[in-house]
């Protein structure tokens, strides 16, 4: 069971990868064709997932969503591992009142939800692609940040460290050389994780109209236009929502499974 248990997500993960790279491999239809003939039809024949309000094929709509919504969600984490490392090695290796006026910064940024921050974000910013993956990133900062300077307060005291100040190497040789190596070892477990969360807010978002416009085929667009139909379409939400999950569950079992890697524990 566990060997399944870690085999299915990563088969799943490489779908989606396929589906964001080369989504034509996947589905043969085009997901902005409307046909009003075909409006509302049902799961099967020439539409596996049925077809929307505006008979466009759910399936294809679906599969091409999955590079809007995993983009968002892969920029948006990218962004925030970057300026969560550098934020975070620099409150590990300031004096301290700098360090603790970062660390302050992060507790309170961190009490806020996500997506209430990240909404906030996008009230001063606009709606928009763009402007939802800064939202995102900013709201998945202190995450990063919190974590590499706990680990900078750990390595900048350790003997290799140490011993590269008394044979006279630059701060940023032994920055660049000795700390930063060795202060990233969560980071993949915490990107993994957080990628569910970005993709989870980015869904969240796009529902509420702040990301990608209509016709576009993102999940939560898709979720946000199926909710009129729910009663007389059920599919046309279904799909879309369990891709969201499935993605969600998907990474963070991975990055679970990788946690306890990095802690040592069998996996």
């Amino acid at each position: 069971m566990r060997l399944v248990g870690g085999i299915v997500p990563l088969v799943f993960l490489a779908v989606l990868a396929v589906a964001v790279a080369v989504p034509g491999l996947l589905t043969g239809m085009d997901p902005l064709a409307a046909d009003p003939l075909s409006a509302l039809a049902p799961p099967g024949g020439t539409h596996w997932f049925g077809s929307d309000h505006l008979g466009r094929d759910v399936l294809s709509r679906v599969v091409y969503g999955a590079r809007h919504s995993l983009s968002i969600g892969v920029t948006a984490t990218g962004l925030a591992v970057a300026a969560g490392v550098l934020l975070g090695l620099t409150a590990g290796l300031s004096p301290r009142w700098l360090d603790e006026a970062l660390a302050r910064a992060f507790d309170v940024l961190s009490t806020l939800p996500e997506l209430l921050l990240a909404l906030l974000v996008i009230a001063i910013t606009g709606p928009g692609t763009g402007n939802v993956i800064f939202a995102i990133a900013v709201a998945q900062i202190p995450n990063y940040a919190r974590v590499i300077r706990a680990q900078t307060f750990v390595v900048r005291h350790a003997g290799y460290v140490e011993q590269a100040v008394t044979f006279g190497r630059s701060g940023a040789s032994i920055v660049a050389g000795h700390v930063l190596p060795n202060v990233l070892g969560p980071i993949p477990v915490l990107a993994t994780i957080g990628l569910g969360q970005a993709v989870i807010a980015a869904s969240g978002l796009s529902f509420l109209g702040m990301g990608p416009q209509p016709p576009a085929a993102e999940w939560g667009a898709m979720l946000s236009e199926a909710r009129n139909y729910l009663r007389v379409a059920w599919w046309e939400a279904l799909f879309p929502g369990v891709a969201v999950t499935l993605t969600v569950v998907c990474l963070t079992v991975v990055g679970r499974r990788l946690q306890r890697r990095f802690e040592g524990r069998t996996p």
